[in-house]
């Protein structure tokens, strides 16, 4: 599957919370990480989701934010993926960092610049990927 999404995980439905309007799924992306998404109710039937139900979560690098160190917050964003900073590059305004997590998977972020020295992030560093779970879409093999 090519996609224009930076970030793409493979896993399993773990859990499924349908309500009238939406639903949150749980999905297991291995390595001890999970992420949550909220789908519409007409998404779950569509894909026909069920537990158990291999899926593709996409989130845009531009929707992950960095977080560095190993915080201790209570955020209302849902998923929250630590890691190692592996790379960090700085363009014109915006610069890319990923992180290495567990299970052999990395998540990227695109990030200002002045948030990058803001943060002072370098390679090897311990951070965190913070992922609202209304920015992450599932998608199924058809």
């Amino acid at each position: 599957m090519q996609t224009s999404a930076r970030n793409q995980f493979t896993g399993r439905v773990t859990g499924l919370n349908v309500g009238p309007i939406n639903a949150e799924v749980g999905v297991d992306i291995g390595g001890g990480d999970h992420i949550t998404a909220l789908i519409t109710r007409g998404s779950v039937e569509n894909l026909e989701l069920q537990e158990g139900s291999e899926v593709y979560a996409l989130v845009k690098a531009s929707s992950v934010i960095i977080v560095a160190g190993e915080p201790k917050l209570k955020l209302s964003a849902r998923n929250r993926l630590r890691g190692t900073v592996s790379a960090c590059g700085q363009g014109a305004v915006n610069g890319e960092v990923t992180l290495q997590l567990a299970g052999d998977k990395t998540v990227t972020a695109t990030i200002t610049n002045a948030s990058i020295d803001g943060l002072a992030l370098k390679v090897g560093d311990p951070a965190v990927a913070v992922i609202k779970s209304s920015s992450v879409i599932l998608g199924v093999a058809l």
